[in-house]
């Protein structure tokens, strides 16, 4: 096996308990994944099992299999989000100040390893579970492991890239926002979110303690659904446990976000993708359309509302005594609940009371939800740009799941030009878990995906040079679409003198329009590298009239560049004579 393989969970126990493979060969095998990868990305990690305790830890469960036990989760190596107790680990939560060495581990965990799972290390993410992104930690920030530019999606971000490659069988993430669906779909995974109080959280450090939900982060659905058979039950020691309860779910009438509701951010791409998945879901169920406001309201609540005082009352010691301590963005986003008043907490609690009843009404209607889990990815370097914005934009569809009390399971639906992942999230009311999985299932088998793209083991790819002529040359308006690519600045050149440059009528910012000409001259410009996908991802902004065609340089070589549709000289002003744009602005 290599680092691309997946794992699967199911195979690793049934081998390790029929006794064709063993406990000590996938430890064995794990450290080798580990090691690959490591070249990669170590940073997924904040801490991990020492080799020699790994390989003691699988031939105990060996002898249990010789002693004539069988464990369903036999030798199946997992990872867990460092928010999370695991005995003989740190818990961080990403905070090095925070650290401390619990003496027991969370509930869920016990579970696992007493089925016969390995815990091999605790996972990255954005501090103090706040963050949909993966790039809020001093550990270093995981990448999309399908494209190293990207974000990996948080704030289970390590957990969700240990999966996808293919270095454990499955791994322990969080959810109060969306945290463990956004990473599962952008790295083309399974994330299941149960419903709240069925999996005990006791030993997880809260976010939103009435909120939180342990999620898992699988490769199929029957992994998840083998996780969720070991680990959900009531746990008497927690006070948000609840006993177990499934409720019966058809899944013939899906509910989706009106077309005039859906929010895309410009991604063209997630658009074309979520239709696709409502094509095949239309294959065996009726699909109809619902109004998103009500559910957007609850979200708005989770961080403009009081219920960011609840992260506040989590983070209250080390607010008060420590608070240079907590990443500057995830202080800013929590530090301001320590003024809601408990008036305004109040009136919150009831206003979501009001759109729970609500929702309890949609259920009249539709038996689940069918929704994007986001509108769009971005690369790191936009995140950041503008850290806080585009993370809301990522928490638009999955904010309101836990406030209203749904369950949720993530899944692939596609990939994009740029190799991360798409995905949907099957949404159901409260103790609906089984039935969103069974709905899950099928829609997978009818889907019919191609395989994922291979992963970004190296973070190089081909790239393109691209000529720009003028709002977006170093210092002017629209350069930052380059700088937030990661685009190299290549050298200042010069056109063949085959060219006219024209300054468009009415165009904001103001731009020019390159046209080739037998009676031109040499224009002015900067040539920049781009990866393939992130030359993509530009093309696709490039307003009409304008366009990215092939523009050929002083020299005799051919880079791709701006190029006009004849319609774009409507009105403009030829400035060929001064040889450049920055010339025709410094004329004013």
């Amino acid at each position: 096996m290599t680092v691309l393989d997946r794992r699967n969970v199911a195979a690793i126990a049934a081998a390790v308990n029929n006794g064709t493979s063993s406990a000590v060969t996938v430890a064995e095998e794990t450290l080798a994944r580990l090691s690959a990868y490591d070249a990669v990305q170590p940073q997924i990690w904040i801490s991990r099992i020492a080799p020699n305790d790994l390989l003691a830890a699988a031939r105990a469960i060996d002898a249990r299999i010789a002693a004539g036990e069988r464990l369903p989760l036999a030798g199946v190596p997992f990872a867990v989000k460092d928010n999370i107790d695991v005995a003989g680990f740190e818990t961080t939560a990403a905070c090095p100040d925070f650290a401390y060495r619990p003496e027991v581990s969370a509930s869920v965990v016990e579970r696992l390893t007493a089925a016969g799972a390995i815990c091999i290390g605790k996972t990255n993410l954005d501090q103090f579970a706040t963050g949909l992104v993966g790039t809020r930690s001093p550990y270093g920030i995981p990448h999309n492991a399908y494209n190293l530019a990207y974000v990996s999606g948080g704030s289970s971000s390590g957990s969700s890239i240990a999966v996808a490659a293919g270095i454990v069988g499955f791994a322990l993430g969080t959810d109060t926002a969306g945290s463990g669906r956004v990473p599962a779909a952008f790295n083309h995974l399974i994330g299941l979110k149960p419903s709240k109080g069925r999996w005990s959280t006791r030993g997880l450090i809260p976010a939103c303690r009435t909120l939180d939900c342990i999620t898992v982060f699988t490769d199929t659905i029957a992994d998840a659904r083998l996780v969720d058979e070991v680990v959900a039950g009531f746990d008497p020691a927690h006070s948000y446990s609840k006993p177990l309860a499934n409720r019966s779910l058809s899944a013939q009438r899906l509910g989706v976000p009106r077309r005039d509701q859906r929010v895309w951010f410009g991604d063209s791409e997630s658009e074309y993708l979520y239709d696709r998945a409502l094509e095949r879901l239309a294959a065996t169920a009726q699909i109809i359309e619902i109004d998103l406001a009500p559910l957007q309201e609850a979200a708005r609540l989770l961080y403009g509302g009081p219920w960011v005082a609840e992260r506040a009352a989590a983070l209250a010691d080390l607010l008060a005594t420590n608070p240079n301590a907590i990443d500057e963005t995830v202080r800013a986003v929590v530090e301001p609940g320590s003024a809601i008043s408990a008036v305004e907490l109040f009136n919150g609690i009831y206003r979501l009371a009001e759109l729970k009843r609500h929702t309890d009404e949609l259920w009249d209607a539709v038996d689940l939800l069918a929704f994007p889990t986001t509108g769009t990815t971005y690369r790191v370097a936009e995140l950041a740009a503008a850290p806080i914005a585009l993370n809301s934009n990522l928490g638009f569809y999955t904010n309101f799941v836990n406030l209203l009390d749904m369950a949720a399971v993530a899944v692939p639906a596609g990939a994009r030009s740029n190799g991360t992942g798409f995905g949907i999230t099957l949404i159901g009311p409260a103790d609906s878990d089984h039935g969103l999985l069974d709905t899950a299932d099928s829609y997978l088998a009818m889907a019919d995906l191609p395989a994922s793209p291979p992963l970004d083991l190296e973070g190089r790819m081909q790239t393109v040079k691209l000529a720009v002529v003028g709002a977006h040359l170093k210092d002017m308006p629209l350069h930052w679409q380059l700088t937030s690519r990661n685009a190299t600045f290549v050298g200042a050149f010069e056109t063949a003198p085959t060219y006219r440059l024209y300054a468009m009528a009415d165009s904001v910012p103001p731009k020019p329009a390159l046209v080739h000409s037998e009676d031109g001259a040499a224009i002015a410009l900067e040539v920049y590298e781009l990866d393939v996908a992130a030359f993509g991802s530009f093309v696709v902004e490039v307003p009409a009239p304008l366009a990215i065609g092939t523009v050929t340089l002083a020299d005799g070589t051919s880079v791709k560049g701006f190029v006009a549709e004849p319609r774009a000289l409507d009105g403009a002003e030829d400035i060929t004579h001064l040889g450049g744009w920055r010339a025709f602005i410094a004329r004013g």
